[in-house]
């Protein structure tokens, strides 16, 4: 049996005195789409945040077989695992090019990804090399970050709600990239609101709901599932 890339094994997580997440379990396996949904509110970008040492919890994650709950942001992410959150996070007021570099951990060393890839996959950052971060579009800004956390060679990505506030034509395009990285060995978990996506580039997902998994299995399994759909994700 494949060894899951990450797997978190009853996570409980804090914001103060505020109990968000009650016993999660989830994994991903190697070189696989895996998608998180459910309502805004729910604890899917906290289970994210956890897994990345951004917030208090506790219980068991472990990466590539090791135990990484309690190390910090930095020394998770030179392990291999990559965040994209929800917000962004670029840098307004450097170019596109060097938001990119500043996704490099190592200069040194030869990763799967260089410049000429994520100009190669989305031509239009080429197009705007020198353009200060904070005068991009949302689409834009949204393949910035993407590209900037591949610059760091992940082995898996966690990526936080790509497509709010897209044009359907920029969502078409974040689903053709996320499948090339799958291709490159990546492997992803996807933190969605919006079921076509999901359904469309996962291999499995699952469904959260007040903090827990509510539902796991493939996208046909919740196709088929409208009860489950209707309480948990349909607003």
């Amino acid at each position: 049996m494949t060894q899951p890339m990450l797997e978190v094994a009853d996570l409980h997580a804090y914001y103060g005195k505020s109990h968000v997440l009650h016993g999660v379990n989830l994994h991903v396996n190697p070189g696989e789409i895996v998608c998180l949904l459910g309502r805004n509110g729910v604890g899917r970008s906290t289970t994210a945040k956890a897994v990345m040492g951004q917030v208090l919890a506790k219980g068991g994650i472990r990466f590539k077989g090791q135990e990484i709950l309690g190390l910090k942001a930095y020394e998770i992410a030179r392990r291999g695992l990559g965040l994209v959150p929800e917000d962004r996070s670029i840098f307004p007021d450097l170019t596109v090019r060097q938001n990119l570099m500043l996704g490099v951990k190592d200069p040194r060393a030869v990763g799967r990804w260089n410049i000429d890839d994520m100009y190669a996959l989305f031509p239009r950052l080429k197009e705007r090399d020198g353009t200060p971060g904070g005068v991009l579009s949302g689409g834009e800004q949204q393949m910035l970050t993407l590209c900037r956390t591949l610059m760091g060679d992940p082995d898996l990505i966690m990526i936080d709600e790509p497509t709010e506030g897209l044009a359907p034509k920029i969502v078409e395009q974040v689903g053709i990239f996320l499948q090339e990285i799958r291709k490159r060995g990546i492997s992803i978990l996807l933190i969605e609101q919006k079921l076509a996506i999901a359904l469309d580039i996962s291999e499995r997902l699952y469904l959260m709901g007040h903090g827990r998994i509510v539902f796991e299995g493939t996208p046909a399994d919740l196709k088929n599932n409208a009860a489950i759909r209707k309480e948990w994700l349909e607003v």
